[in-house]
């Protein structure tokens, strides 16, 4: 017997994983959730979800959909409403997946008050969370997390990871920003984001970290302990960067292992790239490329064999009959063609099978409370760092998952 899973958010970003969690053989029954109505009657007339769609479950709120009996729910809304629409879900009795981040807000204070209300609540009412960061299964996190399970790296000594998308990139952030806050949710987010300008509250891009910390945070499976961290002002005449301190900030991290670990998040910048390198004693990555020693003449000789990877090379598999119902979601309906994931690196299909399963095995995901907080956290101080011109802070911790 499968799960019940209801989708909350049919916006652009919602849409890409609908077809996803609605295909995965331990899901039977689908509900949808959308404040604008014609979002779930674009999925309702498609014929590839009625089988698992009923119009029964069609709802308008998310007040509505936590009164239904489905199992967990997929939030996919607004950053700034993630938190406290899990916490929602979770204290009607549902287990819940958010997207990235775990909440976006202008108060650095804020935010780690909703991380620390996350991991109470998942204590509290045993249920699972799982937050839905990409980075964690694009294929150069995966094949360096078995290198590090075989201990291939050796003892880890820096990582750096980077996200370089400047504002005017092809993926336009001020676009983007506009649709989020054409939206009705965004109109009232506008409100309440001028009540962090009025009193001086400004964000910055380490507000929104995960993508650059979760790649070395997750292959070396430490925590950051410090921080130290510099940023590069905004222009004030952008009004894109109006409620921002910084454009770009750059973090020194001192690690729970001993590492060293550098981490850019830049807005401003001639260069774009999601990618992270990890250093070790005996084992090294970087832009795509497995480095290591060799032994000659009986001595070993480090840094001395590189092996390039592609994606093929790197990536995990999925479960055979998890790939076949992808590939109907996908449209392919040659069942001997190769199957290739799709969305952020190919991380789309991994985050919805890692969240179902975990659900129906009643197990913690990969990318649990508790891991979610150490991607979220460091950010948040290297922010506070910036503001105060570099000074060492330390960085809050909630420990490994219960």
């Amino acid at each position: 017997m499968g799960i019940s899973i209801g989708l909350v958010g049919l916006g652009q970003f919602g849409t890409a994983f609908a077809p996803l969690f609605k295909a995965h053989p331990l899901v039977d029954r689908i509900g949808l959730c959308d404040r604008e109505p014609e979002r779930i009657e674009k999925f309702a007339k498609d014929p590839f979800f009625e089988d698992k769609f009923d119009e029964k479950d069609a709802y308008a709120t998310l007040d509505d959909i936590c009164k239904s009996d489905l199992d967990a729910l997929v939030i996919i809304t607004q950053p700034w409403l993630h938190a406290p629409q899990v916490i929602q879900a979770m204290e009607a009795g549902k287990h819940a997946y958010s997207a990235v981040p775990i909440i976006s807000l202008p108060d650095g204070d804020e935010i780690l008050d909703w991380c620390d209300k996350l991991v109470r609540t998942c204590e509290r009412t045993g249920l699972r969370y799982m937050l839905g960061e990409t980075t964690y299964y694009r294929a150069s996190a995966m094949f360096c997390r078995r290198k590090a399970a075989a201990g291939e790296f050796g003892t880890f000594v820096h990582a750096e990871g980077e996200y370089f998308h400047d504002v005017d990139a092809s993926c336009n952030l001020r676009d983007v920003s506009r649709a989020r806050e054409n939206s009705a949710s965004g109109r009232e987010w506008q409100a309440l984001k001028k009540t962090y300008i009025d009193r001086g509250v400004r964000s910055g891009p380490m507000h929104y970290p995960t993508h650059s910390t979760s790649g070395p945070i997750s292959v070396m499976k430490a925590h950051a302990v410090k921080v130290c961290a510099w940023g590069t002002p905004s222009e004030s005449e952008d009004d894109y960067f109006k409620a921002t301190s910084f454009s770009n900030e750059i973090a020194l991290f001192h690690m729970s292992n001993g590492a060293t670990m550098r981490i850019c998040e830049c807005r401003r910048i001639a260069a774009g790239g999601e990618v992270f390198r990890i250093y070790g004693t005996h084992g090294s990555y970087r832009e795509n490329t497995w480095i290591t020693g060799q032994t000659i003449d009986g001595r070993f000789v480090n840094a001395s064999v590189t092996q390039p990877l592609t994606g093929e090379d790197m990536r995990d598999p999925l479960p055979p009959e998890v790939e076949t119902a992808f590939k109907k979601a996908y449209g392919q309906d040659d069942p001997d063609s190769d199957f290739v994931p799709k969305g952020h690196g190919g991380s789309h299909p991994y985050l919805v099978h890692e969240f179902v399963e975990a659900v129906a095995q009643n197990r913690q995901p990969a990318i649990n409370a508790w891991e979610a907080c150490r991607y979220m956290a460091p950010g948040v101080m290297a922010h506070k760092s910036c503001l105060k011109n570099g000074e060492l802070l330390d960085v809050p911790d909630w420990g490994e998952a219960g």
